[in-house]
């Protein structure tokens, strides 16, 4: 299909996809509408920004209005769940886009705010639900909602809702769902181990992959600065010195980590903001509302924003840690680079996360070119005011050495520095026992 008016999708949709300057369907939408308007199951994975919600939202949408079915009460037709609470904002508005010449109902609900409005609005039922697995639980046990009208069920970003911290409820709430029913699951990442799961929810189902598993968006311009952990702090500040870098999603493993990153960054006169699992609704919205507005320059997050965050005009993402989970590397780059636009990922790898990097390369069959360091950065310039803050576990003393590093290379650029090529594997920690029994003298990890 080489335009969305090839689809047999009824005019009202037709036309808010023209108000919206729809005209051409990305491949995953080429390859997928068609067969769901079939009513085929669907397994499609491709990369970020490439245009998933449309390929699901556009189908169920037609399906709902041609198949003229009543609302029940405390009920709805269309089940979509989501990890994280951004994500299932983003999906809603994206079905109430598509769907604004429509008279169809679309209601989202996930925990952190009062449960009793989300059950107030759906006393009188909805045609489509956007929900993150634990809210809808508890809002089923309340019989708030029930589900045995579901029609069709998507996952959206389904590796991480087959996961271990997500399918236990998933699984309960696949038993309360008809057994006849549309399925489809959406991601841009499938590990091996998450695959045979899909097939005990999947019929049959339609398989579209558009670009190899976990390949990185093509517009993406990737680069790898190695740094001592306890100097990260300092090479972010100077990295941001670059005024070309307009708008940064950063990213720490923890927290703890992303809090101390805006501290350092507040102190040193940089705009920023912090989202994780321990802000409030109210703060996240608050503070995705300022970046996505440009009153923020600076976002600093945990994963839970990976794969939650569609704000145009992001130019950079700066892995601060890298994930521990190579599939995660994938879903922080993609939010740069979306809708056509390109971007830059730079990674901070200090010698504990070398394994981390080898891991990453390895999923992506790409090795990440190896940056300069910033013109004139000081490798031992101590930090303005938190200099004694350090990551968690983080021995006094950091990582030794700065393999890859160059006190006086230039720019920020991907020139490559003296020592390493690009591309070049790095080992993993050695292993070594000190001399003794347990305690003090016992095993400890030292890097290579």
């Amino acid at each position: 299909m080489s335009a969305f008016s090839d689809f047999a999708l009824i005019e009202p949709i037709q036309r808010a996809l023209q108000s919206e300057g729809y005209t051409k369907p990305t491949p995953i939408q080429a390859q997928t509408i068609a067969p769901a308007l079939l009513g085929r199951d669907i397994l499609g994975i491709a990369q970020t920004g490439t245009g998933k919600t449309a390929a699901f939202a556009l189908p169920i949408l037609h399906r709902l209005v041609t198949s003229a079915k009543p609302r029940l009460a405390r009920s709805c037709r269309a089940l979509i769940l989501s990890p994280t609470r951004e994500l299932a904002s983003q999906i809603a508005e994206s079905f109430r886009t598509y769907g604004a010449n429509l008279h169809l109902k679309t209601a989202v609900v996930f925990g952190g705010i009062p449960i009793g409005r989300q059950i107030r609005d759906l006393q009188t039922g909805v045609d489509i639900l956007v929900a993150t697995p634990g809210r809808l639980i508890d809002l089923v046990e309340q019989r708030a909602i029930s589900l045995k009208d579901v029609e069709i069920l998507v996952l959206d970003e389904a590796d991480q809702m087959l996961d271990l911290g997500f399918i236990v409820p998933l699984k309960r709430i696949v038993t309360m769902l008809p057994k006849v029913r549309q399925s489809l699951f959406f991601s841009a990442t499938m590990p091996k181990a998450v695959t045979g799961l899909v097939e005990n929810f999947l019929t049959n189902p339609v398989k579209v992959s558009v670009t190899p598993v976990a390949t990185t968006a093509e517009r993406v311009t990737q680069g790898v600065m190695f740094i001592q952990s306890v100097k990260k702090q300092a090479l972010l500040h100077a990295v941001l010195e670059d005024k070309s870098i307009e708008r940064v999603l950063i990213f720490t493993r923890t927290k703890h980590a992303a809090d101390r990153v805006v501290k350092h960054l507040t102190i040193q006169g940089i705009d920023s903001a912090a989202i994780h699992g321990n802000k409030s609704q109210a703060q996240r919205e608050k503070a995705l509302l300022a970046f996505r507005k440009g009153q923020c320059r600076v976002l600093v997050a945990t994963d839970i924003a990976a794969r939650g965050i569609d704000v145009e005009g992001v130019t950079h993402v700066i892995n601060f840690e890298l994930p521990n989970v190579p599939e995660s590397y994938v879903h922080r780059i993609g939010r740069t680079a979306r809708a056509g636009a390109a971007g830059i990922a730079i990674a901070f790898c200090c010698s504990e996360e070398r394994p981390f990097l080898r891991d990453i390369e390895r999923l992506t069959r790409l090795p990440i070119p190896v940056l300069a360091l910033p013109d004139g950065f000081d490798m031992h310039a101590a930090l303005p005011v938190l200099d004694t803050a350090r990551p968690s576990g983080q021995r006094p003393g950091g990582n030794r050495g700065n393999p890859g590093g160059n006190r006086n290379a230039k720019g920020t650029g991907f020139s490559r520095p003296n020592g390493d090529e690009a591309g070049q594997k790095s080992p993993r920690p050695r292993r070594r026992r000190r001399s003794g029994g347990g305690g003090a003298g016992g095993a400890q990890v030292r890097a290579a």
